[in-house]
């Protein structure tokens, strides 16, 4: 055998035992010809030591060992002397006396010290392999497979049946592109890699399955970021004749156990709960991160009468004045605050006014305009104090709450305000818009998917086509500021599906074309049914403490989309393409 014990699982009650280890040699030290080999597997590290005196020939061999070959040590575990154990190694107070060195493999020189942190992000990825070798993304990778294995124990205890998926689906418009796969054996046709399984868990559910999930492979055609990548992994989960609180109790308790499972973090739930308005008007997102205060403030009424033009024309065309108050930010710089003032602009607003409380004065070009009333009023709604900075926004409710939003979030980190220490927020956001409206389309799109429900108490203003009243069944899960699922009730009836349709703008002949095959199976006795959807990837990432999903991802795309490590995506073969009737264009494009 290769070993009889790994190189975390010695102990002193192993003292005088004769033991076979193997594994990565991590570092070497040379002490007067004494030669101390620290051994790595992927559970720890255990310290051999070669002595010239006892064997010499060991020794010497022992002395040609570099970092990362791959070696196999036979020998006595014995105590370490006095004063040299290592407190904080679990194997720290023994050691390895060998009497057998086989070396299986050496290493040539290495693009990067697996105990260092490379700066170079794609020479990690070109030699992943080497990168996985390190110590937290290892780590990373066992707490990514407790989160799935909770994932499948706690499904399983409720009932649920992991059901796979086909890869190779239909190409049918479902907000991101495609990635396409040509098909040979019908050529000029394409299979579409599925950007979800949305279509199938709902035939799974006509198909009596009741309670489906899956651990899903999904494919995004899309420009990258930190938490994106073209292909991801997604908890997916369906179930019949369920109602918005079944979905919400089935995910509390499935998150609390991946959390224990992962890293033995107990959760707190149930999780509070905010409809959509209610987060835009408090926090300014749709995924609000409430680890800090700093609420928004609607100044509607202080400002309905106001003398100052900018406040009243925003109220009276409609729109909302609302504030933040940013407590201790008086001593905000030129800096700081043309960079909040970019991105106010960046977001819809024409500026950015603020005010600071200094000297017990307001400080600012507007105050001047405001009278004794709205001072008051202001002072007393935003609790403003000696050291505080107001920032306004007086436009549109979706602009107002979108940039007093975004500057939220950037002086929480400029402020540092930030709770020390690992905080999870959890929170349910409810009562989704149905729709959305598309200027460069110019028509309603669906704001989660087209087979979302419409709430029941709407359903009068989706008749009436009151598209921007009309509020959806759909859900979104947020921790700390991130989505990490969402979901809906769906549509299962094929008239209102077709009225749906409709309002998208989907022709009667393009929905037989797209989405046929799911209408028929509505006709054919479909029951009431919802669920939801997680990003895996994003939440190992949240339990991992990590900022980007590819470091708990074990071969990911870089931030131009290609494996580095096997130079993919590359050409092909010609015959490959000719095989599939395809012609390349002279300036590398597909006709």
């Amino acid at each position: 055998m290769f070993r009889t014990h790994n190189c975390n699982s010695l102990r002193k009650s192993d003292i005088a035992r004769q033991v076979t280890l193997a594994g990565w040699v991590n570092v070497t030290r040379d002490h007067g010809g004494v030669i101390f080999i620290d051994l790595r597997d992927r559970e720890g590290l255990t310290q051999v030591v070669f002595r010239p005196e006892e064997n010499a020939e060991l020794a010497k061999r022992a002395h040609t060992l570099r970092g990362e070959d791959v070696i196999q040590v036979a020998g006595t575990v014995a105590a370490r002397l006095a004063g040299t154990e290592n407190p904080n190694l679990a194997t720290g107070d023994i050691e390895i006396i060998p009497r057998e060195l086989r070396i299986l493999n050496r290493a040539e020189p290495l693009p990067f010290p697996i105990d260092a942190e490379p700066q170079n992000e794609d020479l990690r990825m070109t030699h992943r392999y080497l990168d996985l070798r390190r110590p937290r993304l290892a780590r990373n990778l066992r707490i990514r497979h407790r989160a799935a294995k909770a994932t499948r124990d706690y499904l399983d205890s409720q009932g649920f049946v992991e059901v796979e998926t086909p890869i190779l689906s239909k190409s049918t418009p479902e907000g991101a592109r495609d990635f396409l796969v040509p098909s040979r054996i019908a050529p000029g046709k394409f299979y579409a890699l599925p950007q979800a399984p949305q279509q199938y868990k709902q035939l799974l559910m006509v198909a009596g399955v009741e309670k489906y999930f899956q651990i899903a492979k999904c494919f995004r055609d899309e420009d990258l970021r930190a938490d994106r990548q073209p292909e991801f992994t997604q908890i997916d989960i369906e179930a019949s004749f369920v109602t918005p609180d079944d979905i919400f109790e089935l995910t509390e308790g499935m998150l609390a156990a991946i959390f224990k499972a992962a890293r033995n973090i107990d959760i707190k739930t149930p999780f509070d709960r905010l409809t959509y308005r209610e987060a835009l008007d408090r926090y300014g997102s749709d995924k609000p991160d409430r680890r800090f205060e700093m609420e928004l403030v609607d100044l509607g009424e202080t400002f309905r009468e106001s003398s100052f033009k900018v406040f009243r024309g925003a109220l009276d065309a409609g729109g909302v004045v609302k504030a933040i108050n940013a407590k201790g930010f008086a001593g905000i710089t030129i800096g700081q605050a043309d960079e909040l003032t970019e991105i106010a602009k960046l977001h819809g607003a024409k500026g950015l006014a603020f005010i600071k409380v200094e000297n017990r004065r307001m400080e600012s070009p507007i105050v001047k305009f405001f009278s004794d009333a709205e001072k008051t009023a202001l002072r007393s709604k935003l609790n403003m104090e000696e050291g505080d900075c107001v920032f306004f926004a007086a436009d549109k409710w979706e602009i107002g709450c979108e940039v007093l939003g975004r500057l939220r979030l950037r002086i929480a980190e400029i402020q540092k305000l930030m709770p020390a220490g690992e905080t999870w927020n959890f929170l349910w956001v409810t009562d989704f818009p149905l729709f959305e409206w598309s200027p460069d389309e110019n028509k309603w799109n669906a704001m989660h998917h087209p087979f979302t429900r419409p709430k029941a108490e709407d359903m009068p203003l989706f008749d009436a086509k009151k598209f921007p009243e009309v509020r959806a069944e759909a859900y979104d899960v947020v921790l700390n500021g991130v989505e990490i699922g969402g979901g809906s009730i769906r549509i299962y009836e094929p008239p209102l599906q077709e009225k749906m349709f409709e309002a998208l703008g989907i022709t009667a002949e393009a929905q037989q074309a797209q989405f046929g095959h799911l209408l028929r199976a509505l006709r054919l006795g479909a029951p009431p049914h919802g669920g939801i959807a997680f990003g895996f990837d994003r939440l190992v990432m949240l339990i991992c403490g990590e900022q980007s999903i590819r470091e708990v991802m074990a071969f990911p795309k870089n931030n131009r989309a290609m494996d580095l490590m096997s130079q993919s995506p590359s050409e092909v073969d010609p015959k490959q393409l000719r095989d599939l009737g395809i012609r390349l264009a002279s300036n590398n494009k597909r006709e």
